[in-house]
């Protein structure tokens, strides 16, 4: 049941991170606080289709 989700933050909208959830526990999108290296900042990042 884990599927892919690419991560993209949301102040520049770069795809940074790629990781897995699973979607029976999970309906949601998710929603993490990482580290992009293009703002050079911890900013959130969300799930994409």
């Amino acid at each position: 049941m884990a599927d892919r989700a690419i991560m993209e933050c949301e102040e520049c909208k770069n795809r940074n991170y790629v990781t897995f959830k699973n979607k029976k526990n999970t309906t949601e999108r998710l929603q993490l606080k990482k580290y992009c290296k293009f703002c050079k900042t911890h900013t959130n990042h969300k799930e994409t289709k």
